[in-house]
């Protein structure tokens, strides 16, 4: 039986000649139908080089003039562009390992509504990357994991054989669904860059949907390839960190502890700067 139609959703700001590996992997990969490139800013050659790239291949749509409107809007827009009915979310430098598709795919078939499959993400040397499996996220794990003692992501313990649930996925590979995304009304547009993932994960778990990591799928990262400056972007994640535990405190304690850990965060990542 055919799987479901799979919309590739790829958010482009600044990225290089990643780029052309990351679309050139989608459109030879037998299960994706669609790829939808959200274009936030290239350079003027890879905008033309995109637009050449696109005029032959009626399956590569554009979607370029909005700016650059952060990850998760980008996502978004994508999404409402897209005929899914389900999503691979990747970063631009990434390039999709040959089967991964259907394999999240059958793993999709025994997950409640909604549900996101996220799955391995390595490096050129073949190493599992930091973040494609996480504990749930915490002040504790927050600060512990900036002063260099990891509690949070996993990838230094044994990976599992199949798949099965996870706190926390990265946004930089997913597979979902249209439906999932409509339930969870998409990715919180409040956070720029960086921590979006996790507060998808967190809703998702919340209105009882499954989070899951399939290590039979996997990704190539490059990493590294845009042009952002490394400040901007240590700024972003601190504002995201700020917003997504104020966003979750609870209680009146919470709300004390938030007060007083994240400035100390804000600084810890402000010393991490270039």
């Amino acid at each position: 039986m055919s799987q479901p139609a799979v919309s590739a959703i790829v958010v482009s700001f600044q990225t290089g000649p990643r780029l052309k590996e990351c679309l050139y992997g989608l459109v030879a990969d037998p299960g994706v139908s669609e790829i939808i490139l959200v274009d936030h800013g290239n350079p003027d050659d890879m905008r033309a080089w995109l637009d050449q790239f696109a005029s032959t291949r009626p399956e590569v749509f554009i979607v370029s003039g909005h700016g650059n409107i952060g990850f998760g809007a980008g996502v978004n827009l994508g999404t409402a562009k897209a005929a899914g009915p389900h999503l691979l979310v990747i970063n631009p430098d990434a390039v999709l390992r040959w089967n991964s598709l259907p394999l999240m795919q059958d793993t999709a078939k025994a997950c409640e509504n909604p549900w996101i499959i996220g799955g391995k993400i390595f490096d050129i040397h073949g190493r599992e990357e930091r973040g494609g499996r996480r504990r749930e996220l915490t002040l504790w794990r927050a600060v512990t994991s900036m002063i260099g003692w990891n509690t949070w992501t996993l990838e230094r313990s044994s990976p599992p054989e199949s798949a099965i649930e996870m706190p926390v996925i990265s946004g930089a590979f997913f597979l979902t669904s249209k439906d999932s995304m409509a339930t969870l009304n998409g990715f919180d547009e409040d956070y720029f860059l960086h921590v979006e993932d996790v507060d998808l994960c967190r809703r998702c778990r919340e209105v009882g949907g499954q989070v899951m990591y399939d290590p039979r799928a996997a990704v190539l990262h490059y990493g590294s390839t845009s042009d952002a400056p490394n400040r901007t972007v240590q700024s972003h994640k601190a504002d995201s960190l700020a917003r997504y535990f104020r966003k979750f405190a609870k209680t009146g304690l919470d709300r004390a502890l938030v007060a007083l850990v994240v400035p100390m965060i804000r600084f810890g990542l402000w010393l991490k700067r270039g």
